[in-house]
């Protein structure tokens, strides 16, 4: 056998190094100094369909939570091609200029062959990629044990347990990713854009009620004044809808993401919005209120599984969804009986 040359031992080094099982301890030590190479490892776990790559991640998001929390949470939607990684590039950029260290998790639409995330946000955010005071992860949205909302809210406690102020949360697009969004973070932004016909239409009435912010973007050039009128018509349509319980009024800007136009105001209005909201009680309170909902999701999650796994159920299913599909059985029924027997068979295991 002949000897290997220089280039394939050091991929084998690669791959050796590559294929390292850390210490929890070896990864918190490494979140904790902000080292973005074990802030990735952790996620990775977090985001694992593999129950004992979960079980770590648990153990990884326990040591971390102490040092969480220090972070204003941003959502970040809008409709497709209004600009969203563009905008977050340019904001990001803007925000680590100031001092900040910036994290966007962008969850990604996920290949139904792969389950990998097929956008690729480092790609689309190429200058933010490359700033250290900056960390990209785009997150595809299936895949993970606990699901992409819970998998969402462990990296933005990772990340804040790393350093980074300010957590951007990017969605897929307008859609039910914005709900579970919403109820992740502090600061929920909505990006528009002006002169694609009536302003407000092709947007749902749920999603500008739960916009902090509504901001007007590629407001340049010939769009300019048009991105004007668009703001008034927002700003008019914000005034018919019910008071936020945090009693913040939304405002709506208008920004070129490209010329780098009012970032600076974008960023001055979220941080009035923390300020008037930590002094009313309402941003520790929301905080709260989402830590409680998540305890109940993962309970959702937890019994599903169990459900699920079940070998007897498991067994049992295409019998029941045969019955339904002959009309033998109503849904609701078949439902009920299938619980009755998850019943029995887990009083038979205690």
């Amino acid at each position: 056998m002949t000897e290997k040359s220089a280039r394939e031992k050091a991929i084998d080094r690669f791959r050796s190094k590559s294929r390292t099982a850390y210490s929890i301890e070896k990864i918190v030590e490494g979140v904790f100094k902000g080292n973005a190479n074990f802030l990735s490892k952790a996620i990775t776990l977090v985001e694992s369909s593999n129950p004992t790559h979960h079980e770590k991640a648990q153990q990884i998001i326990e040591k971390c939570l102490p040092k969480s929390g220090n972070s204003i949470r941003l959502g970040i939607t809008g409709v497709p091609g209004v600009g969203k990684s563009t905008f977050i590039e340019a904001f990001g950029g803007y925000l680590t200029s100031k001092g900040y260290k910036v994290a966007v998790l962008a969850i990604d639409p996920s290949s139904s062959m792969s389950r990998g995330s097929i956008l690729g946000d480092k790609t689309r955010m190429n200058e933010l990629s490359k700033n250290d005071r900056a960390f990209i992860r785009p997150s595809p949205s299936s895949g993970a044990l606990g699901g992409v909302a819970n998998a969402t809210r462990e990296s933005i406690i990772l990340c804040e347990s790393a350093g980074y102020d300010v957590i951007i949360v990017e969605t897929v697009g307008v859609g039910q990713s914005e709900t579970t969004v919403h109820g992740m973070v502090d600061f929920f932004l909505l990006l528009m854009l002006s002169g694609a016909g009536d302003e407000l239409q092709g947007i749902k009435r749920g999603i500008m009620e739960m916009a902090d912010s509504i901001v007007i973007n590629k407001a340049d050039g010939d769009n300019i004044q048009p991105s004007k009128n668009a703001k008034r018509e927002y700003q008019n349509a914000l005034h018919l809808f019910p008071q936020k319980r945090s009693m913040w009024s939304p405002k709506v800007k208008t920004c070129s993401s490209t010329e780098g136009t009012n970032l600076d105001k974008i960023w001055a209005l979220i941080e009035k919005y923390k300020e008037q909201t930590m002094k009313n009680g309402y941003f520790g309170q929301n905080r709260t209120r989402q830590a409680k909902n998540w305890m109940h999701e993962n309970i959702n999650i937890m019994l599903r599984n169990r459900f699920y796994h079940n070998q007897l159920i498991e067994n049992e299913i295409p019998h029941y969804e045969s019955k339904i599909a002959n009309k033998e059985l109503n849904p609701y029924k078949a439902a009920k009986e299938l619980i009755e027997l998850f019943d029995k068979s887990t009083k038979n295991e205690t």
